[in-house]
């Protein structure tokens, strides 16, 4: 169905609620596994419509903020969402009880009753008003950033339609557009203060209503991580530090290199040649059009995902007034439909956005016609790989897009793989900072964040620019304030994606075929156990990412690049 013919209705709770009285007063009582099975499929279906209604109204009130209906859309959800947890999470409960354990493992899978195991520790009614001003906390952040009305070069700009200025070839130019960006932060830092200030203190105190010791274990529970804990994260982090930083410092000289530049200075470092950075040929039409052809050519089975996508109007992909920032994937359950949210500005990131959103979409696309929503979906790191190897996969088909720049964005693609890997641990080490510390000031928490940088981005100079060199650098970062702990998933699955990346360089068909096993899986198996299954090196692994960094930096010298004018 297209996107535009799909109704949308708020569900009503209160029948939601007593169906789910219903089959959870029903379920112990029932004389088979075959009968709790049906209890369990009814649950599959109160679930599926009311996270397609949400995510309808999520849709909306993310192309259009300044949409009032679907603002109110928003905030019934925000309040309601916890309430319906208390009545699934009760049913859950009588699940994980069941007499028939062991029949309904046997149909659907030991990692299910884990995953439960982990949801039920993770929520109790008493925390549903706390989670409640947590829905509205990230919601006040989002349209905040989403109303920035940036004046620049004769234009009213957002954050994200600014982004071409901050690569501008002209070193001037990209400063003051940074220093414009810096501006509206400095402008609403402490609004800024508040929320993050806030938004600390309602985790933490989530956290110890729960039994925790602080929110680090409830945050790493509530993303569903059933395979690894914070110590296993420290140890992909401390690699890191001693393998990955000092290539990327040496990555940052060779781009100062090319752009003619001393030194790299913050307003400097999303420019990666003096000609400028790989620029796609076309418009939003063109991209489509040569996703589909690139999409036809790569298989059978992501042929028909990209026509089904297309078909069905499955996209809102360009920039406009008072939409909200960044891009996403989400899923229509009901219609088994992804949906790929985002707003190209010209950039390459407009082609990361039909290779990365898109393998998250062709991910939830294979799994359309699973029955259980648990088993379809995946922990986020696990997701992160779909979408982050299909960039990958994608590089044989560069000239589509990128023409005689395609050379020059395979280096970009690969020297940005890298760089990000450390930023997404400064985020992550940030967050555990934060949340063992919950009593930091906003001075402090900025004290902390420039303390970080120097660690994972020893090369960063800020050149006096506001805002930044102060350390407020983090409250730009959406997943800081909206999704703690999410950050590292990016690290690691970027870290498996580059594996990915080694095999199809060897053979790309034998890669390809890999992905799809890893893809197809979906939920039913941990991040670790898919891993394996794909005899890929555990990022867990002491000694992964200096071998995979090294035969990364050996290609890049391989395919080097001189500065060009």
């Amino acid at each position: 169905m297209k996107f535009s013919q799909m109704e949308y209705k708020r569900p009503n709770i209160d029948e939601m609620i007593e169906k789910y009285k219903h089959i959870t007063e029903q379920f112990p009582n029932c004389k088979s596994a075959k009968e709790q099975m049906q209890c369990i499929l009814e649950h599959e279906s109160l679930m599926k419509s009311y996270q397609t209604m949400s995510t309808l109204a999520h849709i909306y009130n993310s192309v259009n903020t300044a949409d009032t209906f679907f603002e109110k859309e928003k905030a019934f959800y925000n309040e309601k969402s916890p309430e319906i947890q208390e009545y699934e999470q009760a049913f859950l409960q009588v699940v994980y009880d069941s007499k028939f354990r062991s029949e309904l493992e046997k149909q659907l899978g030991r990692l299910f009753f884990e995953n439960i195991k982990v949801a039920l520790r993770s929520f109790s009614p008493d925390i549903i008003p706390l989670l409640q001003e947590e829905n509205e906390l990230t919601t006040t952040y989002q349209k905040l950033l989403a109303a920035a009305e940036i004046h620049f070069d004769g234009k009213v700009l957002n954050l994200s339609s600014i982004t071409p200025y901050l690569q501008d070839l002209d070193r001037s130019v990209r400063k003051q557009a940074w220093e414009k960006s810096a501006a509206f932060f400095e402008e609403n830092a402490e609004k800024l203060d508040e929320i993050y200030d806030k938004l600390i203190k309602n985790r933490d105190e989530q956290a110890r209503k729960l039994g925790y010791s602080n929110y680090i274990q409830l945050g790493y529970d509530r993303l569903g991580r059933n395979c690894y804990r914070a110590e296993d994260v420290k140890v992909f982090r401390d690699q890191i530090i001693r393998d990955l930083v000092p290539i990327t410092v040496t990555i940052r000289k060779m781009q100062a290199e090319r752009i003619g530049i001393d030194t790299v200075k913050f307003h400097d470092t999303a420019v990666s040649f003096a000609d400028g950075n790989p620029i796609p040929k076309g418009g939003t039409q063109e991209l489509v059009n040569a996703a589909q052809k690139m999409y036809d050519e790569m298989s059978a089975d992501t042929a028909e995902f990209f026509t089904f996508m297309r078909e069905n109007e499955l996209f809102d992909l360009e920039s406009k007034a008072g939409k909200a920032g960044g891009g996403y994937c989400t899923e229509l359950p009901d219609y088994q439909s992804p949906f790929i949210f985002s707003n190209f500005n010209g950039t390459s990131g407009d082609v990361d956005v039909l290779t990365h959103e898109a393998g998250h979409a062709f991910a939830a696309y294979q799994a359309r016609n699973m029955e259980i929503r648990e088993n379809a979906s995946t922990t986020m790191e696990t997701a992160e790989v779909h979408s982050m190897t299909m960039e990958f996969m994608a590089r044989p088909w560069a000239e589509l897009f990128f023409g005689d720049d395609a050379a020059k964005f395979r280096v970009f693609q690969l020297e940005s793989a890298l760089n990000f890997i450390p930023y997404g641990c400064l985020v992550d080490e940030f967050q555990h900072g934060v949340y063992e510390n919950p009593k930091l000031t906003p001075q402090e928490r900025k004290k902390l964040w420039l303390k970080l940088e120097k660690k994972y981005r020893p090369w960063l100079e800020f050149d006096h620019l506001p805002f930044f060199k102060d350390g407020g650098g983090y409250q730009k970062q959406l997943h800081i304030y909206c999704y703690p702990f999410y950050y590292i998933d990016y690290c690691l699955a970027q870290t498996v994606a580059l594996e990915f990346w080694s095999q199809s360089n060897k053979d790309w068909q034998k890669a390809f075929e890999s992905y799809l096993k890893f893809v197809s899986a979906a939920g039913t198996k941990s991040f670790v156990e898919l891993i394996e299954d794909s005899h890929l090196n555990s990022p867990f692994k002491d000694g992964c990412v200096k071998e995979l960094s090294a035969e990364v930096v050996n290609w890049m010298e391989q395919h080097r690049i001189t500065r060009q004018v």
